[in-house]
């Protein structure tokens, strides 16, 4: 074996068997060995000293919206890609609501070529399945899953605009049915809009248009909007034996659901989202208004929430990572329905979670589990990231579980320049982030170069 390029001495290693006392050795930007802390290693071109810290693998976020091409005054790639570093985020997975919407075979080549261009972080992108045709040409590109969005917006054109959604029952049963035959995983935001148009319907003809209305709306009688369409997407996945990922997880009946179609085998994985676990209580609602929207997750439906992510149910934590301005946002506090929806959530994601370990919520284990391992077994890269082991991409997060970290508004490094964690203490701090053994975060500063992203 040859000399090592790097190695991370005296840190606590999160391996997928456990936490380990060893070192981590990098050659050529992949892990070449776990070894104990006194076997020396002539020829360590460099050392980093970890001692006393957590050495984690790095996020792999396979919802993120990065808002390029189309939106750029909201995002774009290369500033995504920052906040990623900052947060410990190591691959990107972009989303297809775009300007053109990456339906096509040549949307995707574009958005691939700027991820190229301008990411310092790895990157995968879902492209939008709603032409049949263009399915197997954008499959054949690398990607690792498809998306589509079971949604209409209404009041708005954005943040789910036209050539991104499907509705029609026979027309996803017919795509799972194209994307089955291609291997790939099939997102899916769920939504029964039929519903959704009729509870609307009522708080508009009340004229109620207030960020306490939109909340309660898409949360009315126990989120049935959402519970009604994973049952039917459900059921369609085991009929077309398509691969299919859930996005936005959020209520009891849901997660039950999916626990019980595992049961039955049905190749489901899902996800939950920065702010159903920390944002969006119901003070939050009040307080930051638009700003805390996404959705409102009354209590007893975040409980399950939390409880699907101990007993497994829950597969992965992804940040739905959804910039807008401040103009964007401030419509909302008197036309609701008008506002962009959607928070910036992925530099501080893994902080947060990190922070609920540290709190007693969830083993770190766990949590590296739901960011690196799970993502990564799931969406065709297990063997390659997710996961501290020889053979894999050296993508690691070095934390200080003694150093606590407050979010402010003056760290924030997304174009919107805001977040809805102003004055949230983490108890753990990210003190570098590595992609393929290159430091792209380290003594709080993004020191890594766009253009060093790879397609994931």
């Amino acid at each position: 074996m040859s000399d090592p390029d790097l190695r991370i001495r005296g840190g606590r290693v999160i391996t997928p068997a456990g936490e380990l006392a060893a070192d981590v050795l990098v050659t050529g930007g992949r892990i070449t060995g776990l070894v104990d802390r006194a076997v020396p290693t002539p020829g360590a071109a460099r050392e980093i000293d970890a001692s006393g810290r957590l050495v984690l693998p790095g996020m792999i976020d396979v919802h993120v919206h990065t808002r390029e091409p189309g939106f750029t005054h909201k995002e774009d790639i290369e500033s995504t890609a920052r906040q990623a570093a900052a947060g410990g985020v190591t691959t990107i997975f972009g989303m297809p609501n775009l300007d053109p919407p990456t339906s096509t075979d040549k949307a995707l080549e574009d958005v691939l070529a700027r991820y190229a261009a301008s990411s310092m972080v790895d990157y995968n992108h879902n492209p939008a399945a709603t032409l049949p045709d263009e399915v197997p040409l954008m499959a054949a590109r690398g990607v690792r899953a498809f998306k589509v969005y079971m949604v209409v917006d209404t009041g708005r054109t954005y943040p789910h605009p036209a050539g991104t959604g499907m509705h029609d029952h026979g027309d996803l049963l017919r795509m799972m049915d194209t994307i089955a035959a291609t291997g790939k995983r099939f997102i899916i935001h769920p939504h029964d809009q039929a519903l959704m148009d009729y509870i609307e319907g009522a708080y508009w003809e009340r004229g109620e248009n207030t960020p306490q209305a939109y909340a309660r709306a898409y949360a009315e009688r126990e989120g049935v909007i959402w519970d009604t369409a994973i049952d039917v997407v459900l059921r369609l996945a085991e009929a077309a034996r398509c691969p299919i990922h859930l996005a936005h997880m959020q209520t009891r009946r849901s997660i039950d659901a999916v626990r019980r179609a595992k049961a039955r085998g049905v190749d489901v994985t899902c996800e939950v989202n920065h702010w159903a676990l920390f944002l969006a209580r119901w003070d939050d609602v009040e307080r930051l208004g638009p700003y805390a929207l996404s959705y409102w997750v009354p209590d007893d439906a975040r409980a399950a929430v939390w409880e699907g992510l101990r007993d497994g149910t829950i597969d992965v934590c992804s940040s739905d990572h959804a910039p807008h301005t401040r103009e964007e946002k401030d419509i909302g506090w008197t036309k609701m329905w008008s506002a962009h929806t959607g928070t910036p959530g992925i530099q501080y994601y893994y902080p947060l979670l990190l922070d609920a370990a540290a709190r007693g919520e969830l083993p770190v284990e766990r949590v590296a589990q739901l960011v690196a391992e799970a993502p990564a077994r799931h969406f065709g890269l297990a063997g390659r990231k997710g996961a501290l082991l020889p053979g894999h991409d050296a993508d690691i997060v070095i934390a200080d579980p003694d150093a606590s970290m407050e979010i402010t508004e003056d760290g924030v490094l997304s174009k919107c320049g805001w977040t809805p964690y102003e004055g949230v203490t983490c108890r753990m701090r990210i003190e570098r982030t590595l992609v393929r053994g290159t430091e792209v975060y380290a003594g709080g500063d993004v020191v890594g170069v766009p253009g060093h992203g790879r397609l994931a």
